[in-house]
């Protein structure tokens, strides 16, 4: 009796996951297991289908609209853009996954995909319906709310595989600064100070054709603006910091980074007036740039670990695509 309990028990479980077991008749491709589905693969297509169309008409200068079943190079355009697809299917599950084993999603399927959607777009009408103010858009597409989730999902990666010593995207003060020290350029020139002198020369009026040409061979003989006397002149010195976003600060600092100190500009004639700038002092606040740019440098090491990690998996990912169930989807599929 024990035994047919047994068995009777065995049997009642095989026939409840039986439905598991049977694979789905609209899956096209694995990934290590894991299902695409005809409806995601074509969801990818519509999504890449005007990118993939203006790579064929730049790549071989095709005019018009592309027709899908023409070949393009070895494959036609239909072909290119399938595998384009599951290429993008590939890169975006290995994320899905990524965020699934940090506990993110509970699921990586496009079936779970569209009813995150559904509920999101619920939630959103419910809370407009209330009053409450809703942030972003009233209502996601699907193309929409998958950019949205994939980005919002890879910043959340981004962060809990950053967060302690030993975590795969981990980034240490030491790799900081030497990210800092590799790329001097990158800050230098918004932790600069420069000092220097400003003539300001006005044109008199009914001054003579040479007037300039005068004015500049008495420049260089001074060597120093303060050594230049002219009529009704002003020579002001004052300081200007790198990174100034004002049209000016930029005109002005166009001119100073040109210099070396001791240098003086060339002329610049403008409104009645010509000007000649002098530097006299540069200096690099090196420990105010590291503090401004250290946190910027370690966020862009931890997006740079991502992608590594991100590539990786994707190389080592097993896929196995069901080449007949893909050859079923025609030009009218990706236009629909």
């Amino acid at each position: 009796m024990v035994l047919v309990t047994g068995v009777c028990v065995a049997l009642a479980a095989l026939v409840a996951t039986g439905a598991a077991l049977v694979p789905r008749a609209d899956v096209v491709a694995t990934l290590d297991g894991h299902d695409v589905t005809r409806d995601e693969l074509l969801f990818h297509m519509r999504r890449l289908a005007p990118t993939v169309q203006n790579e064929l008409r730049n790549q071989y200068h095709l005019q018009g609209a592309v027709d899908w079943t023409a070949r393009a190079g070895d494959r036609t355009a239909l072909q290119r853009l399938e595998d384009r697809a599951l290429d993008e299917i590939r890169r975006d599950k290995t994320t899905l996954v990524l965020a699934q084993e940090q506990g993110l999603v509970d699921s990586v399927d496009h079936d779970a995909f569209l009813a995150e959607l559904d509920e999101e777009n619920a939630h959103r009408a419910d809370a407009i319906a209330r009053g409450e103010v809703v942030y972003g858009l009233a209502e996601f597409s699907p193309d929409e709310y998958y950019s949205h989730r994939l980005t919002e999902l890879a910043t959340l990666l981004k962060q809990r595989l950053s967060a302690r010593a030993g975590d795969p995207l981990w980034v240490t003060d030491a790799e900081v600064r030497q990210a800092f020290d590799a790329d001097r350029d990158a800050w230098s020139a918004n932790a600069t100070t420069y000092t220097y002198r400003k003539l300001v020369v006005p044109v008199p009026d009914g001054a003579p054709s040479g007037f300039a040409e005068d004015l500049k061979r008495r420049v260089a003989a001074a060597k120093k603006l303060s050594g230049v006397t002219a009529p009704g002149s002003r020579l002001t010195t004052a300081t200007q910091t790198g990174g100034g976003s004002a049209a000016h600060d930029q005109e002005l600092l166009a001119v100073l980074t040109k210099l070396s100190p001791g240098q003086i500009s060339g002329p610049i004639p403008e409104n009645g007036q010509i000007t000649y700038y002098e530097l006299t002092d540069e200096s690099v606040d090196e420990d105010a740039a590291f503090a401004d740019y250290s946190r910027r440098i370690r966020q862009s090491l931890v997006e740079e670990k991502f992608d590594q990690l991100l590539r990786r998996r994707v190389d080592s990912v097993r896929t196995e695509v069901d080449t007949a169930a893909v050859e079923t989807i025609d030009p009218g599929d990706v236009q629909h």
